[in-house]
């Protein structure tokens, strides 16, 4: 690993008053939970769009959003 790296780490625990190790792990977990967080808002917008195999009716959708209005 790059010393300035580990550095910066070292430095970034002893801020936070924990060991380099739990600082990682906090670090670790934290990551990981923010990535399955970002998996879930993905899946989200996916069903929210239609499938490859569909056209988008642009137009439709417009003429929808003034005839609503």
């Amino acid at each position: 690993m790059d010393d300035q790296v580990v550095t910066a780490l070292r430095a970034r625990a002893r801020a936070q008053g924990l060991s380099l190790e739990q600082s990682l792990r906090n670090l670790l977990t934290d990551t990981a939970r923010q990535e399955e967080s970002l998996r879930g808002e993905l899946a989200r917008l996916r069903a929210t769009t239609p499938a490859a195999d569909r056209s988008l009716d642009v137009a439709g959708l417009i003429r929808e959003e003034r005839d609503s209005r």
